[in-house]
């Protein structure tokens, strides 16, 4: 539970560094999506052209994040409703350390999507300020839609954003 906190701190206080760049750096809406090159829990390598020609839900979250935890549901139903029509979503942990604790997460939350253990590196590409963090990424690769923390607004606009993307 020590380390846990510990661990929280550190975050926070990673977070408030980056937070404390200038607000030109952080990822708007419209631009181009920064590469990613990440490997899921399950070994696959993954990048940005692989969804080339999908929407892409890009959720950046962590397994001890609550509201991380109540997007999931939605998440996981959207991807029931719309992966069929070309929706593609890719989990984003940004727990620190091994992939086990995010294994059993995924297990436990029955998510069906891949999901990649994210370095700080790729979370200040994406201007990072806190999770979960959910970007939309259109067909062509640029940022659709920037939601950050979980609400069903949130999800709500969510799903609206897919729908009109999947229908672009």
């Amino acid at each position: 539970m020590m380390l846990r906190s510990i661990r929280f701190i550190l975050l926070a206080l990673s977070l408030l560094l980056i937070s404390a760049a200038p607000v030109s750096a952080a990822l708007q809406k419209g631009q181009p999506a920064p590469p990613i090159n990440v490997v899921t829990t399950s070994g696959q390598p993954v990048s940005l052209a692989n969804y080339k020609g999908h929407v892409l839900v890009l959720d950046f979250f962590a397994t001890w994040c609550y509201p991380c935890k109540e997007a999931i549901p939605h998440l996981l139903n959207l991807n029931r409703k719309y992966g069929k029509q070309g929706l593609q979503i890719l989990g984003m942990s940004v727990d620190d350390g091994s992939d086990k604790v995010v294994k059993a997460f995924i297990a436990e939350k029955k998510i069906n999507y891949p999901v990649a253990m994210v370095d700080e590196d790729l979370q200040i590409e994406y201007g990072l300020r806190s999770v979960p963090t959910i970007f939309v990424i259109s067909k062509k690769g640029i940022v659709a839609e920037k939601l950050q923390g979980y609400s069903e607004e949130v999800g709500r606009t969510l799903e609206n954003t897919v729908k009109r993307l999947l229908a672009e």
